[in-house]
């Protein structure tokens, strides 16, 4: 009965979606995927079969999207077929949904990648296991949602603990991250050794957050990158374990540049995304990808072709300025995010409070807005929460003259996209993201 149940959900998925393009109509990212759950439950569980090889699943606070994107993408590139939840809607029905509109009867794929939310990863390893996961960091993220970050660390445990057979690859730089190595034999470690910028940037004003050891002590650092990710250990014994793709890292304004030891041999690459941020993604999609096969010419010529998902270090053209979209929703990415941005640009900064950015917004005063303290142009506000954002912004030393308040998005972006020819610079909150990705605006 179940698998009359699977096929019979994957015949009214297709019915929905064309109905959903004739009526020229949005068919989201998860509505779908909805639908067949409700019509079959193990929906996920039949999917397996449609994979030849592995199945990866990515988690973690920030980067999910982009890492699982780098990786989806070097495997097309060596010739793999792949379905992905590319559009990151990255609970269980998002995940459905992707499976739902990309599998046919007689089509199987030699890859499954899966971003996954991480307080879903362990219902979604109720019905589909992944081979591989990679854990990309844990930071302090709509609290009122997630909680503390033992929270989250115990949601990814209690999946880590369903699936022994997976093999984990973990950033060693995030003592958090690395705990989850404990007990566990299938273990790949990527981090990094040294980190330079080409460029200056204001030391950060955000609050520095004191991270235990697992005995209870504080730990301390010989190498801090930011937040609690560097060179960490305690008198306990507890340590940054030794990476097998350790890193040294050059971060441009415009692009990363990655010289990548692994077992004895160094290989260099270069990606057009920026942030230090980037270059733990790019580094984990790097490690997947020589497990599984991949070689240097492959990986680089992927990065060379790699376009960022709407949000993520996006560039596109509004009103004939070039655009640059970065989404900012906790502390950690957001301080992040606020050291690449160009201070000659227009920045517009779009802040909702809605149930998927979190109602609580006192992540703003946590996010080091002091870094745009010398920007050269207009500085808009924008959102539910503009005023909100108005207020951190002046007392983040930015001068007043230049900000402005326009609650409404779009008009915000015209004011953006029309001031001189300065490029323009995007920082949403996620709906705030999601609802500037369904404009329509002009090149």
């Amino acid at each position: 009965m179940g698998k009359i149940r699977f096929y019979i959900s994957l015949i009214i998925s297709r019915l929905i979606y064309i109905a959903i393009k004739i009526l020229n109509k949005s068919s989201g990212t998860s509505f779908i995927g909805m639908v067949v759950l409700k019509i079959c439950p193990k929906f996920l569980t039949y999917c397996r079969k449609y994979v030849k090889n592995k199945v990866v699943a990515i988690t973690g606070t920030n980067g999910k999207s982009t890492t699982s994107g780098l990786v989806a993408h070097m495997l097309e590139g060596a010739n793999q077929s792949v379905v992905h939840n590319l559009k990151g809607a990255n609970m269980l029905t998002g995940v459905a949904n992707a499976f739902a509109l990309s599998i046919l009867p007689f089509k199987r794929f030699d890859y499954g990648v899966i971003e996954s939310d991480e307080a879903y990863l362990t219902k979604l390893y109720d019905y589909l296991k992944s081979d591989y996961l990679i854990v990309t960091n844990l930071f302090r993220d709509q609290l009122d949602r997630y909680g503390e970050l033992a929270t989250t660390a115990g949601f990814i445990q209690n999946a880590i603990d369903k699936n022994p057979d997976a093999t984990l690859i973990l950033n060693a730089d995030d003592p958090l991250v690395a705990n989850f190595a404990k007990g566990r034999d299938k273990i790949v470690f990527y981090g990094f050794n040294n980190v330079e910028y080409d460029y200056a940037y204001e030391n950060s004003n955000s609050p520095t957050e004191v991270f235990n050891c697992i005995c209870g002590k504080p730990l301390e650092y010989s190498k801090r990158f930011f937040a609690q990710e560097g060179h960490y250990y305690c008198s306990c014994g507890f340590k940054r374990p030794i990476c097998d793709y350790c890193a040294d890292a050059k971060i441009y304004k415009n692009k990363i540049e990655l010289t990548i030891e692994h077992n004895g041999i160094k290989y260099s690459f270069n990606a057009g995304l920026v942030g230090l941020y980037n270059a733990y993604n790019v580094l984990g999609a790097i490690a997947f990808a020589f497990e599984n096969g991949l070689n240097q010419e492959e990986i680089q010529k992927s990065l060379d072709s790699y376009k960022s998902i709407f949000g993520r270090t996006e560039k596109r053209t509004i009103n004939g300025h070039n655009t640059i979209i970065q989404l900012i929703k906790n502390p950690t990415g957001a301080s992040e995010v606020l050291k690449t941005v160009d201070l000659n640009s227009n920045i517009l900064i779009a802040i909702n409070d809605n149930y998927a950015d979190g109602r609580d917004i006192s992540w703003l005063w946590d996010s080091d807005f002091e870094q745009l303290k010398n920007a050269q142009k207009l500085v808009i506000t924008s959102g539910i929460r503009a005023n909100d954002m108005a207020l951190r912004l002046k007392y983040a030393g930015i001068n007043q003259d230049k900000i402005k308040i326009e609650p409404d998005i779009k008009k915000a972006i015209e004011i953006a996209a029309g001031e001189g020819n300065s490029d323009v610079t995007i920082l949403p909150s996620y709906t705030a993201l999601l609802k500037i990705n369904k404009m329509k605006l002009k090149k």
